[in-house]
């Protein structure tokens, strides 16, 4: 098999309707199942794929189909249920390397499954990596479904129609358009594999044991209890009925195949059980059983993609499911959660059962519930495709230890969460398990920023543990949202409005001085010896009437986006029987334009919510817990508000070039490493991003010569030693500034030389630079998040001070903008104490040729510009460092199952 060929391997993907297919190359062992699909095939379909009813066309295609493999020709074939439902195919064009013709064929009793598309998907990943850019189709103009396939695919296609045929020319660059379109028949098709998890008519609960502390009863006594609407039985030999269900002795005994089973058998039994059940005909696992080891691992999950079953775990709580028409409480759960409205996905069994309570607590409630367990196969991203459409889910929380594929994620987790919150545990934010850095880019990419780049792009709101997420959905479900950052504080206890006022700012919001004319307003509402400088101190004196008017008074006013009340009991109160929490809990509807939370220090709850007119009003019992959610309730008001962002164009590159440098570098060093100078030049050079004039020079005339050439005579330079494998050159002293004239440069060079003979193999030469804001930019390929883009204060300081901002490439124009303006030297950038702005249009177009770049060029693993000098007339990179690896491209968007 040639190397052409090796590159695409076996993989599972989803149909419209939902059933596994696999996708591989085809080869001379499908011949007679592929000669199989034309002969079953009806005159008229065949009439349509060879302009003739010929089943001799068909056997000629076969022979073509599955010879061995050959350059230029690629055929992929879909397979399902042992038979072959599909075919596609392209063979390069003879007078354009960049073209190639395809064909494609369905089975009768599979159009409209979405087979043909899947296909040339998947044809298309493979045609960009061979090289070509454009695919060529003759067909019948009456033949509507195969126009009607290229036509929805996404890419850009023309048409030209003559003599009863149509001439298809598809374009293969792909871009927004076609990632959504890829996006969309993604959910269609995840959304129906899901509904015999989600939604199932029937139930088969494998494993119930007969003692009432087994696991698998204990989930069949919570789908009795739960009221579940289908079908329920249950798999035990030894007994006839379990908790009132039916019991048969085997999965192949069943009277009829259920949608779901949830299996609870000792681990070495799982695969031998799962295949049981997909000889049955079950359509998707939830198993509970711990313990799998690699081995057994990898056989639960080839059983479940050969029979085309979704699987949920193993070792997982279980699934539940609260609507009306279902009423499924698969877990095994000491406690059933409220019906509700937001969706629950959980790695940790633990975490969820405390989300559980938590949302039953506050009273939200659950919508959905699955607990992933070790994720072998349904992920966060599946569910939140189910919760985009399944009519009940307004509010998303995950716990998600690790990611199958981020970048699917983050397009996901973005289109989700312009419809409703989705809220996540930032688990495992310890750099435990990062490799050590070998450049600044490395050092500073930790895995805590890798996460939350992700998270902010896809906005996402990420929290630091449970008790946050629920002080955060409770205050997301509960008030408008506030549309910035400008907190009220009011207080019946001035001490406590000061503390209060205090975990705003920590929070990252602004407590701002009141309007004098808003002030006064309050002041008269309020009784005497109150103050409105913000915090705003009521006195222990104020009444329910007056502190609902002032609150009010102050939530209509467009000078701050929340009210913050804190109330401690009084004496005062209790002797009046006035009650100030009540001015919270009876708020009119019509003043909810603004966010209005409370603070009570003496309640029990951690949160609860406060019923309200046309509402309810957030309770927190410490001031920190009210701050950081309103922070991120004002983040992600933030979010909303902001274009979602493009990725630009970026003109006068030359990836073929690039590709070719970097495979010649790998040619002479197959294991990669770090390139050397004039390489790092020459690549920089493809993308356009700006360096500091360089010459190469390896001994000390030519060092004196290229300092001549570049600054003439007086003219002074920076002498750079090199060798491979040489990072941080001013650690290494193998830096030499400010030389003036030949003989400064030929004793620096010689000095150089003689402290490191034998390693260093030359010397970079480069005009000393003038005065600028010297600033660090870099990307690191992340093995599971992708290319990450890092930027923030340069110099020799710039791991000490980690002055960073850092987004996931292809950078759009957003994110080019957060990563200017995050980082705290942003002003030095935009002209600080009367310095001018730096030339932003040119750090920006540097910022998007380096996302280009690491997009571009999947062997790029580091690259490190430090120090990027900024000035009001350009920008350069001074040093660059830059390393890559032999690796193959990986289009994280393609359609596939793990």
């Amino acid at each position: 098999m040639t190397e052409t060929a090796r590159r695409i391997k076996p993989v599972h993907a989803l149909l419209a309707d939902g059933r596994t297919v696999e996708i591989r190359p085809a080869g001379p062992e499908d011949h007679d199942q592929v000669l199989w699909l034309y002969e079953e095939m009806s005159d008229a379909n065949l009439r349509l794929r060879f302009f003739a009813p010929s089943h001799r066309s068909g056997r000629m295609d076969a022979d073509r189909i599955c010879r061995p493999p050959r350059p230029g020709f690629r055929a992929l074939i879909a397979y399902y249920d042992g038979s072959i439902v599909g075919v596609a195919e392209y063979e390069r064009s003879g007078t354009d390397p960049t073209a190639a013709e395809i064909a494609l064929a369905v089975a009768d009793d599979f159009h409209h499954r979405g087979v043909g598309t899947l296909l040339l998907e998947h044809l298309v990943h493979a045609a960009r990596g061979d090289g070509i850019t454009a695919f060529t189709a003759d067909a019948l103009s009456d033949n509507h479904e195969v126009l009607k396939v290229f036509a929805d695919l996404g890419l850009h296609t023309a048409r030209h129609f003559e003599h009863g045929e149509v001439h298809c020319t598809v374009r293969l660059e792909p871009d927004e358009q076609y990632l959504a379109a890829v996006d969309e028949r993604g959910r269609s098709a995840d959304t129906a594999s899901l509904r015999p998890l989600l939604r199932p008519r029937s139930i088969a609960v494998v494993g119930a044991g007969r003692s009432p502390g087994s696991v698998g009863r204990a989930v069949l006594r919570n789908l009795r209890r739960g009221g579940f609407t289908g079908r329920l039985t249950a798999v035990n030999p030894k007994v006839h009925a379990i908790e009132h269900t039916p019991c048969y002795p085997s999965v192949d005994r069943l009277p009829q195949a259920p949608d779901l089973a949830v299996l609870a058998v000792p681990a070495a039994a799982v695969p031998e059980t799962a295949e049981q059940c997909g000889q049955a005909g079950v359509r998707a696992l939830v198993v509970l059983s711990a313990g799998l080891d690699g081995k057994l691992g990898r056989e639960l999950l080839t059983v479940c993609r050969r029979h085309g079953m979704r699987l949920v775990g193993p070792n997982c709580l279980g699934i539940a499911n609260a609507e009306t028409a279902v009423h499924m409480d698969a877990t095994f759960a000491a406690h059933r959660a409220l019906p509700g409205t937001a969706g629950v996905a959980v790695q940790s069994g633990g975490v969820g059962i405390a989300l559980l309570g938590g949302m039953t607590r506050l009273g939200i409630g659950v919508s959905s519930f699955v607990s992933l367990g070790d994720k072998y196969d349904v992920s966060g991203n599946d569910l939140l495709q189910w919760w985009e459409s399944d009519g009940h889910t307004d509010l998303a929380l995950l716990h998600l230890e690790s990611f199958g594929n981020p970048r699917a994620f983050s397009r996901t987790a973005r289109r989700v969460a312009r419809k409703m919150p989705v809220l996540t545990v930032d688990a495992g934010r310890s750099a435990a398990g990062r490799r050590a850095a070998a450049s600044h880019t490395a050092a500073a990419a930790t895995r805590t920023m890798t996460r939350q780049a992700l998270f902010t792009q896809a906005g996402v709101i990420a929290t630091r543990t449970v008790g946050e997420l629920l002080d955060t959905a409770a205050l997301l479900h509960s008030r408008p949202l506030p549309q910035g950052g400008r907190i009220a504080v009011v207080s019946n206890a001035g001490g406590a409005g000061v503390l209060a006022a205090d975990a705003c700012v920590e929070a990252g919001l602004t407590v701002p001085e009141l309007p004098a004319i808003l002030a006064d307003e309050v002041l008269a509402l309020l009784p005497a010896g109150a103050t409105a400088a913000n915090p705003v101190d009521t006195t222990a004196a104020v009444g329910e009437a007056a502190l609902r008017a002032g609150v009010d008074r102050l939530a209509e006013h467009g000078a701050v986006d929340a009210v913050l009340v804190v109330l401690v009991p009084t004496a005062l109160a209790a002797a009046t029987g006035d009650d100030p929490v009540r001015a919270l809990s009876l708020r009119a509807p019509d003043h909810r334009s603004r966010t209005v939370v409370a603070v009570l220090p003496d309640q029990a709850e951690s949160v609860r919510l406060l019923p309200s007119a046309g509402g309810t009003v957030p309770a927190y019992a410490d001031p920190q817990s009210a701050a950081r959610a309103l922070a991120h309730a004002a983040g992600r008001a933030r979010w909303l508000a902001q274009p979602p962002g493009t990725v630009p164009d970026v003109a006068g590159t030359d990836p073929a070039r690039a590709h070719a440098v970097v495979d010649a570098f790998l040619e002479r060093q197959p294991d990669g490493g770090w390139l050397d100078p004039r390489t790092c030049a020459e690549l920089l050079d493809c993308y356009g991003i700006p360096q500091l004039p360089s010459f190469w020079a390896d001994t000390e005339q030519a060092a004196a010569e290229a300092a001549s050439r570049l600054t003439g005579p007086g003219g002074r330079v920076a002498l750079k030693a090199y060798w491979p494998g040489l990072v941080h050159k001013s650690e290494q002293g193998a830096v030499v500034l400010d030389l003036q004239g030949p003989e400064q440069v030929r004793t620096a060079y010689r000095d150089l030389a003689r402290r490191f003979a034998g390693t260093m193999t030359g010397a970079l030469v480069q005009p000393m630079a003038g005065r600028g804001t010297e600033l660090f930019a870099g990307m690191v390929a992340d093995e599971v998040f992708g290319p990450l883009v890092v930027f923030g204060l340069g110099g020799t300081a710039t791991e000490l001070l980690a002055d960073h901002a850092a987004r996931l490439a292809p950078l759009t124009d957003r994110d080019v903008h957060d990563l200017i303006t995050t980082p705290l030297c942003a002003p030095l950038l935009f002209g600080y104490r009367g310095s001018g702005p730096v030339d932003l249009e040119g750090l920006e177009q540097l910022l998007l040729r380096l996302s280009a770049l690491a997009c571009d060029l999947p062997q790029l693993v580091e690259a490190d510009f430090n120090p990027l000098l900024a000035r009001p007339d350009g920008i350069a990179a001074l040093d660059v460092r830059i390393r890559v690896l032999p690796r193959r491209r990986h289009d994280p968007y393609l359609r596939r199952l793990r």
